[in-house]
């Protein structure tokens, strides 16, 4: 088994198998607030949400019904959508610490039949305290009302704190222990502005964990929600993970606000290298292609998973190991030898370009691949010499050319 030689230094896999860690896909709400993408038409969203299912997503944020009527429609959308599919997706709806807010996902939930978890927040961060003039009496007075409310209507209550990661710990500890005491049963860690790194997220995680869950003696989830305004959104989450954290929230392709939030194709790709329980990642490239079209996301080429160059190699010496690999065979060995990540996985397959780093073996696959005969050496030479001197990789048309061209030159 080419696994038993991959030496494993993350260790991660015996320590996670025992916990249920969870994914909640925010891209139909988080995701369209960036300022750059468009509105998916309602087919779109309901295609997306079927994916999110197939992919083992375990909830989806249906969005925040109190924004407007556009976000209104889509909640209830999907919200009958996941009961009349009776699909294996939590739903859960963004409010402020406001009954108006709460009010509309009351009722979706009664309308609906589907149990709606209402993600309450309030921005806790000293800054944030000063941009909205806010006391911490105020914060812990509003986050009583909104809470009671959305319990007094039957709906669960996920607490967020937004910009927790720049929030001291007596804030943290005041207003997350109030709202479990007034019924809360999930905490959300919202790292808003994307400051945090994993070592931090560890440290604020196991903070809320054994300072302020441990100690309530109540059954309480807790849920990390991270931007990659620094770029460590995915490591972010996986650090939540370790410390303790049953879900965390990503994007498809990392759309959101600014830089956006932790890609949840990474995330799921991390998963299975992890070992954590997924559904079938053969729908990973069509759930990002979906979201690149209907949202005008450009998948850039090296993005892992999911770019076309994520399993293209340009390297001759890469190319010549993995293929020797294939000739033995051995689909895994040749998967693994230069990736972590095997294509087959995704439904895709390992891809090899003819540029100027190719050697003669690059040159041999393309042309059987592409009904040639690869042992025709004057052939092979003059499809080497053209990669060679190109800029940058040959298209298929263009290798094709040289090819014709080598025939009529004989």
């Amino acid at each position: 088994m080419p696994r038993s030689l991959i030496h494993d230094w993350n260790g991660e896999r015996a320590a996670l198998t025992e916990r249920r860690i969870e994914l909640n896909d925010e891209t139909l709400r988080d995701g369209l607030q960036s300022p750059s993408v468009t509105d998916p038409p309602p087919d779109t969203k309901l295609r997306l949400l079927h994916l999110m299912a197939d992919l083992g997503i375990a909830a989806v944020t249906v969005g925040f019904p109190a924004a407007g009527p556009r976000m209104l429609a889509q909640a209830r959308l999907l919200a009958r959508e996941i009961a009349r599919a009776r699909l294996p997706l939590a739903a859960n709806a963004s409010a402020r610490t406001v009954e108006a807010d709460i009010a509309p996902i009351a009722t979706l939930a009664q309308e609906t039949g589907v149990p709606l978890e209402a993600a309450v927040f309030i921005g806790a961060s000293a800054i944030r305290r000063e941009s909205q003039a806010w006391t911490l009496t105020d914060m812990l007075r509003l986050s009583e009302d909104a809470v009671r409310f959305a319990v007094r209507e039957g709906l669960s209550v996920m607490f967020v704190l937004e910009d927790a990661s720049r929030t001291d710990p007596e804030t943290l500890r005041a207003l997350y222990g109030h709202a479990i005491g007034c019924g809360a049963r999930r905490l959300c860690l919202a790292d808003t502005t994307g400051h945090a790194t994993p070592a931090g997220v560890e440290r604020l995680a196991r903070f809320v964990r054994d300072e302020v869950i441990a100690p309530s003696g109540e059954r309480v989830r807790l849920d990390w929600h991270g931007h990659r305004d620094r770029g460590l959104a995915v490591a972010n989450c996986l650090a939540a993970i370790a410390a303790g954290a049953d879900r965390v929230h990503g994007t498809a392709l990392g759309a959101g606000e600014r830089a956006g939030n932790a890609e949840m194709e990474l995330l799921l790709a991390n998963f299975h290298l992890m070992g954590i329980p997924h559904g079938d990642l053969t729908r990973l490239p069509e759930y990002c292609r979906l979201v690149s079209q209907a949202l005008g996301l450009t998948i850039p080429t090296n993005q892992p998973v999911v770019g076309s160059d994520a399993f293209r190699t340009a390297s001759g010496i890469h190319a010549a190991a993995i293929l020797r690999a294939e000739e033995r065979g051995d689909t895994e060995l040749a998967e693994l030898t230069y990736s972590s990540l095997p294509a087959s996985v995704f439904g895709l397959a390992q891809q090899f370009a003819l540029s100027p780093m190719s050697g003669h073996a690059s040159v041999r696959h393309w042309l059987r691949e592409h009904g040639h005969a690869p042992t025709d050496e004057p052939l092979v030479e003059a499809l080497l010499a053209a990669a060679k001197q190109a800029d940058r990789a040959l298209s298929d048309g263009e290798a094709e050319r040289v090819v014709r061209a080598a025939a009529v030159s004989r």
